[in-house]
C-alpha cells in the first residue's frame, strides 16, 4: 500500500469524551484512552507509555474500530493517582514516533507536554456550554436614579465624589482619582436581561459589587454587604433569582489580596471614607494582624497604591473571616439566599505571596475547598496576565482569565505589540508585528501543558475593564477585529464579551478610563454589524457540542494565515484568517481530523469561497479576510 506522506499530521488524541471513556474519573475507576490515526498509515504497533508510582508502564494498544478514514486504537488503565501523565509510542517497519500534547517526534520527549488525566477533579461542567458577558456596574444601565452616587457626596483620599451624565466620558484619574459615577446599578442589569438573551448569552461576570468609595470597587470597605448606590443586598438577590429564572449564571468579582484604607479592618476609628490617617491608627485592634504592618506604623500595599492594604494570611482569624467560617465571605455568597454560581478572584496571582511568607498554594487548596463544599458546581476563576500553569493542577483554580494562553497572541495576531513588550519600551525594547507561525507557538506552548479538561474552562476574553478595547484601536480594521472574534467563540475554554463590544461601543487608548465608556443604549447609535457578528456567534456557541468539548487540532500555518479546527468525531469548525494585504489562495488538509469528498460543508456567514477536494479544502482569501466553516464529516 502506497502511504501518504503526511501520515504523522493524522495521529490525533486528546482527554475530552470523544478519547477517553471518562474525563472526569474519579480514583480507582477504569478508563479507556483511544487514539487515532489514518487507516492507511504505515503503523505497525501503538504503545500507550504511563506513569504509575514513578515508574514508566507500557500497554499495547488494540485495534479497536475502523472508520473510512481512520483506526482507532484502544487500552485500559485503572486511575490510581491524582494525576495521570501518559503519552504515546508508535512504531513503523522501520521507525518509532512518539506523540503527546504537543508535537509527534522520532525521538523519546520530556514528560511536561504529556496527556493528563485528574482524578476527583470537581469541574464546573455549565462552564463549557457558557457564553459570559463582563459587566462594570456603574457603567451598564442606570435603572434607579435615586440611588446614584451625587456630586460631593463623600470625600475619598482627599478627593469628592462627581456624577456624570450617560452621555460623557469617563474623567481621567487625575481629574476623577476614581470618583466620577454613571449611576448604573443592579437593578439596570435585571432590567436588561431579555436584552442579554437576545444577544445569546448564558452567563455574566459582574465587577466589584461590595461597598466601596471608588467606581471599580476593588478598594472594598465591607465584604458582606452590596453597595447601596448598586441597590443593596436585596437587589443582588432577585438579580441571581431572575437571572437563574432566565437559564443565566452569575459569578461576582472580590478582590481578597487587600482591602481599601477605608476599612474597619484597617481605618478602626476613623471617619468612613476618610484615608488622612496615613497608616492604620490603632495599634491595639486585632484586626492589626490582618495586614503587614510594621513597628514604624509602614504597611504593604498592592503594587504600591496606598489606598490597597495587603492582606495577611499568617493570620488565623483572617482566614476564618474570610473563608473558613460558615458565614465567612466566600461561603455567603454562594449560599441562599444569594445563590451565586461562582467568584472571579482579582490579583490572585499575587495573593498570600510576600517575599519569604509564600503561602499561596496552601491558602488556595484551603478556599477551593470550602467553594466546593458549599457549592461543587461552582466555577473558580482567578486573575493571572502571564503564565499560570502551577494553579492548574485539579486542586486550586478552575479556570485564569486567559490572558496569557488567548488574549495576547490573539490580540497579537490582529496587529497589536504584546501588552508587556510595549511595558519595555522605555527600556529601549521594541518588537515587530507578530505573524501566524510564531501566534501558533504561542498557543501550543501553553496548550500542550494544560490538562485539556482544564483547557475547555479557561476565560478567553479580547477585551476587559483593564485592557483597552481592541475596536478602538485605529490599527486594527474591523476585518481582522472580526477574526479575533471568530477565534473568541471557537478557541477552547468559554467565551467572554466585555459589555459594549457587541455594539461597538467607543474608547481610547492609554488609560483604564478609556475602556470603561457607558453603554450604548440606543439603537440607532449602535453598530448592527458587531452586533450580529456576536449574536451569530453567541448561538453556535451555546449549541455545537464542537466548540465546547471537541479537540483542537492546526491545520494550516504559515507567515500570514492561520487554521484551526475544533471537532467531535461527526462534525468540525474550521477557523481559517488571512493578515495579509493581498488575496491569497491555500489548502487545507481537513482529510486529517476526518472530512472526505462527500462531506457537506458550508461557511457560517454565507462565504463561496472554499472548495472540498477529497478531504483538502481549497480556499481562496481576501486580504485581512476570516472563515468559519462548518463540516458534516459523517
Amino acid at each position: 500500500m502506497e502511504h501518504r506522506i503526511n501520515w504523522k499530521q493524522s495521529i490525533y488524541s486528546d482527554t475530552s469524551e470523544n478519547f477517553i471513556s471518562n474525563p472526569l474519573p474519579r480514583m480507582g475507576d477504569e478508563v479507556k484512552i483511544r487514539i487515532r490515526i489514518w487507516k492507511d498509515a504505515p503503523v505497525t504497533k501503538v504503545i500507550l507509555r504511563y506513569i504509575s508510582n514513578g515508574t514508566d508502564k507500557y500497554i499495547p494498544m488494540e485495534l479497536e474500530e475502523s472508520s473510512d478514514i481512520f483506526n482507532y486504537y484502544a487500552a485500559n488503565i485503572r486511575i490510581t493517582e491524582s494525576v495521570i501523565h501518559y503519552h504515546f509510542i508508535i512504531g513503523t517497519d522501520n521507525n518509532v514516533y512518539y506523540y503527546n500534547q504537543f508535537e509527534v517526534t522520532d525521538y523519546y520527549p520530556t514528560e511536561d507536554h504529556d496527556f493528563k488525566i485528574l482524578a476527583d477533579f470537581q469541574s464546573p461542567e455549565w462552564v463549557k456550554s457558557s457564553v459570559f458577558y463582563q459587566i462594570f456596574p456603574d457603567r451598564f444601565c442606570n435603572s434607579n436614579p435615586d440611588n446614584d452616587v451625587q456630586d460631593g457626596e463623600y470625600s475619598f483620599d482627599g478627593y469628592k465624589t462627581s456624577k456624570r451624565t450617560w452621555e460623557q466620558v469617563p474623567a481621567e484619574y487625575e481629574e476623577s482619582h476614581c470618583l466620577d459615577f454613571f449611576g448604573g446599578d443592579l437593578e439596570g442589569i435585571r432590567k436588561k436581561i431579555p436584552y442579554l438573551k437576545s444577544l445569546g448569552i448564558n452567563a455574566i461576570y459582574i465587577n466589584p459589587i461590595f461597598m466601596a468609595a471608588t467606581n471599580h470597587k476593588y478598594d472594598c470597605i465591607d465584604y458582606f454587604n452590596v453597595d447601596p448606590h448598586f441597590g443593596g443586598n436585596s437587589a443582588l438577590q432577585e438579580l441571581v433569582k431572575d437571572l437563574h429564572e432566565n437559564g443565566i449564571k452569575v459569578i461576582l468579582d472580590v478582590s481578597i489580596n487587600h482591602t481599601g484604607t477605608a476599612h474597619k479592618w484597617f481605618n478602626k476609628d476613623g471617619e468612613f471614607f476618610d484615608r488622612s490617617i496615613g497608616a492604620f491608627n490603632n495599634p491595639d485592634a486585632p484586626e492589626r494582624s490582618f495586614y503587614y504592618i510594621n513597628e514604624n506604623n509602614e504597611y504593604d500595599c498592592w503594587f504600591g497604591v496606598r489606598t490597597l492594604p495587603t492582606l495577611n494570611y499568617t493570620s488565623e482569624a483572617l482566614r476564618n473571616i474570610i473563608y473558613r467560617s460558615e458565614d465567612s465571605v466566600v461561603r455567603k455568597w454562594l449560599k441562599p439566599p444569594f445563590n451565586i454560581d461562582g467568584w472571579r478572584f482579582d490579583v490572585a496571582f499575587c495573593m498570600a505571596r510576600r517575599d519569604e511568607i509564600q503561602l499561596h498554594h496552601e491558602v488556595w487548596t484551603e478556599i477551593r475547598k470550602v467553594i466546593k463544599e458549599t457549592n461543587p458546581d461552582a466555577y473558580i476563576l482567578c486573575e493571572h496576565w502571564t503564565d499560570y500553569l502551577e494553579f492548574m493542577g485539579g486542586k486550586e483554580w478552575d479556570a485564569s482569565m486567559n490572558y496569557f494562553g488567548f488574549t495576547r497572541p490573539a490580540r497579537q495576531f490582529a496587529g497589536e505589540q504584546d501588552i508587556f513588550v510595549n511595558r519595555l519600551s522605555s527600556y529601549g525594547i521594541k518588537q515587530s508585528k507578530a505573524n501566524a507561525r510564531q501566534i501558533a507557538k504561542i498557543i501550543r506552548q501553553h496548550m500542550a501543558r494544560l490538562p485539556y479538561e482544564m483547557a475547555l474552562l479557561q476565560f478567553n476574553l479580547i477585551d476587559s475593564h483593564d485592557i483597552h478595547r481592541l475596536h478602538n484601536n485605529p490599527e486594527v480594521s474591523f476585518e481582522r477585529y472580526c477574526a479575533v472574534v471568530k477565534m473568541l467563540f471557537t478557541y477552547p475554554g468559554t467565551p467572554s464579551i466585555y459589555y459594549g463590544d457587541e455594539v461597538g461601543i467607543g474608547g481610547h487608548l492609554g488609560s483604564d478610563p478609556g475602556c470603561r465608556y457607558p453603554m450604548i443604549w440606543e439603537e440607532e447609535k449602535q453598530n448592527k454589524e458587531y452586533f450580529d457578528l456576536y449574536k451569530t456567534l453567541c448561538h453556535l456557541r451555546t449549541t455545537e457540542k464542537a466548540l465546547q468539548t471537541g479537540g483542537f487540532k492546526f491545520l494550516y500555518i504559515d507567515e500570514g494565515v492561520l487554521s484551526y479546527a475544533r471537532f467531535t468525531l461527526d462534525k468540525a469548525f474550521i477557523f481559517v484568517a488571512s493578515m495579509d494585504l493581498s488575496d491569497r489562495e491555500v489548502e487545507i488538509p481537513a482529510d486529517t481530523i476526518g472530512l472526505k469528498h462527500s462531506s457537506c460543508i458550508r461557511e457560517v456567514f454565507g462565504k463561496d469561497s472554499i472548495t472540498n477536494m477529497n478531504g483538502t479544502l481549497k480556499v481562496r482569501l481576501k486580504p485581512e479576510e476570516s472563515l468559519l466553516i462548518e463540516c458534516f464529516l459523517n
